[in-house]
């Protein structure tokens, strides 16, 4: 998918055994064209981009991940915690960006009207 201009990235700086703890669990995304690659290739000197799709795709990722009784039993594992960490961090710019942000205001809500449906109910 490529980006337009109202599009928002979300710049992280990722390092350490953050970044590899993630980098561990890029097979679980071969489906988003190209983020398993963009991440792999991510060395952690500087921010890395995600747009809301790629942000879709990790959360999605590390939440299974995280879930999964298999990868980490002990959820006082030191690998768990980090990448739980990074999982909150990821969760709260993309809940800041694109569901309290501009974009979210600028989309009008549509509310069904209810007295219409209460008025024919009557007759």
């Amino acid at each position: 998918m490529k980006p337009r201009k109202n599009d928002i990235p979300i710049k992280r700086k990722i390092s350490g055994r953050q970044l590899k703890e993630l980098q561990k669990h890029t097979w679980r995304m071969c489906e988003a064209f190209g983020l398993d690659r963009k991440i792999e290739k991510y060395k952690g000197v500087r921010p890395i981009s995600f747009y809301r799709w790629d942000l879709d795709c990790i959360l999605d990722v590390l939440d299974m991940t995280l879930n999964d009784e298999k990868e980490y039993p002990d959820k006082n594992n030191e690998g768990y915690i980090i990448l739980h960490e990074l999982y909150l961090d990821l969760k709260k710019a993309y809940k800041e960006t694109y569901e309290n942000g501009p974009l979210r205001s600028s989309i009008p809500e549509i509310v069904p009207p209810l007295e219409i449906f209460k008025e024919e109910d009557k007759n």
